[in-house]
């Protein structure tokens, strides 16, 4: 194809200068060699003509010749040698565990076995102690007067007696409702005096107020309880309780020396724990 696009312009060259050489086959005279003129100013570039036409495609190349048969099929290479074993993975983690089953049917009770035989008689305990003596009971309200018997004989009238002594003298006191508590209660008392307190003694007694059984003596020690008388001075007395207590009327005897004295003489043996024996020795009032 390059081939055919330099022959068609040389052809049109040749072709143009035959032409030229047709016109005038006779050749002028030879001029003088005129002046070399100056060189003329260079002019524009023409434009770019148009490109020829193309020529006909040339023949190809020789005829394609026939494709040849194909070549017989290889031989199957030999079998490639066994790849090594892989190692052994590694063990899975355990699954969860599986739900509970449902609980069985309670089966059927069985029928009551033979009664066993009886056991020896063990041996006899030892005894247990003794308990400690209770705390003495109120003393019993008195009880009704028995019917009045039939009237005596007057008897002689006897002759006069000698007057007896005087009896001591002592002072009885009862405060009603009062309380005692565990930190200590005082009460006034008047007829405490110095010789009293020197030479004498104070009594205390208490009951339940509203009873009209007997009443206790001071110290008292109960169960779960205790009473004291823990001082006495001139005027006053302190009480003390270990739980505090109220309600309780309080009776106080005050006797002095010279009476303590005449009491010991006329009445040996007197328990001045019971106030009822000591009232009625020192006529007393209830």
């Amino acid at each position: 194809m390059k081939r055919l696009k330099l022959i068609l312009p040389t052809l049109f060259l040749l072709t143009f200068t035959l032409g030229a050489c047709r016109k005038d086959k006779t050749p002028g005279p030879t001029g003088a060699t005129g002046a070399t003129g100056a060189t003329g100013a260079t002019g524009a570039t023409g434009a770019t003509g148009a490109a020829g036409p193309q020529g006909p495609a040339g023949p190809a190349g020789g005829p394609v010749g026939p494709q040849g048969p194909a070549g017989p099929k290889g031989d199957t290479g030999a079998a490639g040698a066994t790849g090594a074993t892989g190692a052994t993975g590694a063990v899975g983690a355990t699954g969860p565990a599986g739900a509970t089953g449902a609980v069985g049917a309670t089966g059927a009770t069985g029928a009551t076995g033979p009664a066993g035989a009886n056991g020896k008689d063990g041996a006899t305990g030892a005894t247990g102690a003794v308990g400690a003596t209770g705390a003495t009971g109120a003393t019993g309200a008195t009880g009704p007067a028995g019917p009045a018997g039939p009237t005596g004989a007057t008897g002689a009238t006897g002759a006069t007696g000698a007057t007896g002594p005087a009896g001591p003298g002592a002072q009885s006191f009862l405060l009603v409702n009062q309380s005692i508590s565990v930190t200590g209660s005082s009460f006034s008392i008047p007829a405490i005096t110095q010789n009293v307190v020197n030479e004498g003694v104070v009594l205390v007694y208490f009951r339940t107020t509203g009873n009209t059984g007997a009443y206790y003596p001071l110290p008292y020690s109960a169960p779960g309880l205790t009473i004291n008388m823990t001082n006495y001075g001139v005027g006053t007395i302190s009480l003390q309780a270990s739980t505090t207590q109220s309600g309780l009327d309080l009776r106080v005897v005050v006797i002095d020396g010279t009476s303590l004295t005449t009491l010991s003489l006329q009445h040996p043996g007197i328990n001045v724990n019971d106030y009822g024996q000591l009232a009625s020795a020192l006529r007393l009032g209830n």
